[in-house]
């Protein structure tokens, strides 16, 4: 019997997505991520909870669905080179897709605010990195700035293309549930996840795939809240970084997906991303980042009605940032190599 197999996000959704006829396409298999049901977060809100495991992406983040069409459509334009500015996840993913595809990636990060691991990742994969003495919104205006005085594509969500990939996120959910969920969990950082989403639900109802629209609800950190506030946040600060923007560049498609599905955009203290961030672990066995767990931690507070079927967005992978999960946790001092040391702390009898 032949063995199917997922072929990435461009293949399998091709007639809802704007690549030409016989372009190359540059992927990594991307896409296919569990959805997860989550037995004790939905007796806990009293609903029916699914995680979309978006760590499962090749390089750990949801940013590899929009990297594989930025990447293809910059090979079919024929570009050399591609340049983004980055909290984290997008840094791995442009280096990983730019690597495949043969083409030079030039990185640009905020000084001393990006996890290790995924500074790792950019570096290992053989990205140009730059830190810049700034936020991720001064590394972006820069970045924008570049591509339009030098012949290099942006690949951050600034580019089309990449709400077209990540939109493919919403076909995924609704091909596994058979409909829309009636509300859908999202960390808010640069906003462009929750535009493309949005995007893609419509797109399924559209044609006639679904039958219904979630209700958009996103999160942002409290110090980093720029669309609950209604202005931009200068300096923005929260311990979960890849959501840690203070001017998000899809503002506009953020607050429409909020408006036009009757949801909204809420803001969640540190204090709480982070209890859900171990709650996750302990409970559902799912390590995400931090900025992830802002999805959960907003269901949370904010609540749906009894019984909804709800997907909060999970993503990024926790080993994006191992030095905070050790940090959330008490470290044994190390005992001797002895059996009987060895059960004089444990509680096993």
């Amino acid at each position: 019997m032949a063995v199917v197999k997922w072929r990435g996000v461009i293949e399998e959704y091709a007639t809802f997505l704007p690549v030409p006829s016989g372009s190359p396409v540059i992927t990594l298999f991307e896409g296919g991520t569990p959805l997860l049901p989550a037995p004790r977060l939905s007796e806990r809100v009293g609903a029916r909870v699914f995680l979309k495991i978006e760590g499962a992406n090749p390089t750990g983040s949801f940013k590899d669905r929009g990297m594989t069409m930025a990447i293809t459509k910059a090979v079919a334009a024929g570009a050399k080179a591609v340049v983004c500015a980055s909290t984290g996840n997008t840094s791995a993913s442009a280096a990983a897709y730019a690597a495949r595809a043969g083409l030079a990636c030039v990185v640009l990060i905020p000084e001393g605010h990006i996890a290790l691991g995924k500074l790792a990742q950019a570096l290992v994969h053989g990205a140009k990195v730059l830190q810049v003495r700034g936020n991720f919104d001064e590394a972006l205006r820069i970045v924008r700035e570049i591509g339009e005085r030098e012949p290099v594509i942006v690949v951050n969500s600034v580019n089309p293309d990449r709400i077209e990939g990540q939109k493919t996120g919403a076909f995924e959910i609704v091909d596994a549930l058979g409909d829309a969920p009636e509300a859908h969990c999202i960390p808010v950082g640069n906003a462009g996840n929750i535009t493309a989403y949005w995007k893609g639900y419509c797109q399924y109802r559209e044609a006639g795939v679904s039958t219904r629209l979630p209700r958009m609800l996103g999160f942002q950190a409290a110090g980093a809240a720029p669309l609950v506030l209604g202005h931009p946040v200068p300096a923005p600060e929260t311990v979960a970084t890849a959501i840690r923007i203070g001017d998000p560049a899809s503002w506009y498609g953020a607050t429409a997906a909020a408006s036009e599905s009757g949801g909204g955009i809420f803001a969640v203290t540190d204090d709480e991303i982070l209890s859900a961030y171990r709650f996750l672990a302990a409970e559902e066995s799912v390590f995400c980042e931090a900025a992830s767990a802002a999805s959960v931690a907003g269901l949370m507070s904010v609540g749906v009605p009894e019984s909804s079927t709800v997907v909060c967005v999970l993503t990024g992978h926790g080993l994006k940032d191992p030095d905070l999960a050790i940090s959330q946790i008490d470290v044994p001092d190390p005992i001797d190599a002895d059996v009987d040391a060895v059960l004089s702390v444990l509680d096993i009898g």
